[in-house]
């Protein structure tokens, strides 16, 4: 990464990381420094990529999402066509909230959100009518411990 951030850029990114909605008179102040050049390194850093986007979490049991499940997939299929169906499949449903292809005996894991069982055996089920899979074990998440999506700076 050839852009550098200082320690003023790493408090205003924890501030923001905090709290993004949050006035440009309010993180300024928390920094110690004025709205304008806090506004110009949000800015910089908006551009250089180390900000992506801004948004809402939400909480998911609260909207009925009780039911968090991991899904280990094996696959004997590693062509490129094989591969593009199923990024593309996992992209097209909203259940799905991380997805990540690994080193070592499974090929992906997936993190699910649905409301019950019923409703991810249904999003199995649909999973596997578009694309071949060898084996899928759903691991059922018990308790939430820690979930953030906060990078320790």
């Amino acid at each position: 990464m050839s852009f550098r951030i200082d320690q003023m850029d790493r408090k205003i990114l924890g501030e923001l990381q905090r709290d993004a909605a949050q006035s440009l008179d309010e993180i300024a102040k928390r920094v110690g420094s004025s709205k304008t050049p806090v506004w110009n390194r949000i800015r910089k850093l908006r551009e250089a990529g180390v900000i992506r986007q801004q948004t809402v979490l939400l909480d998911a049991e609260a909207l009925g999402f009780e039911a968090c499940f991991f899904v280990l997939i094996r696959t004997s299929e590693h062509e490129a066509d094989w591969q593009a169906k199923f990024l593309k499949a996992l992209q097209d449903r909203p259940e799905v909230q991380e997805a990540h292809r690994l080193a070592g005996d499974i090929d992906y894991i997936l993190k699910v959100r649905v409301a019950n069982a019923r409703a991810y055996d249904a999003f199995y089920q649909a999973l596997i009518s578009e694309v071949r899979v060898h084996n899928v074990t759903a691991l059922l998440s018990m308790e939430e411990i820690k979930s953030t999506v906060s990078l320790p700076l």
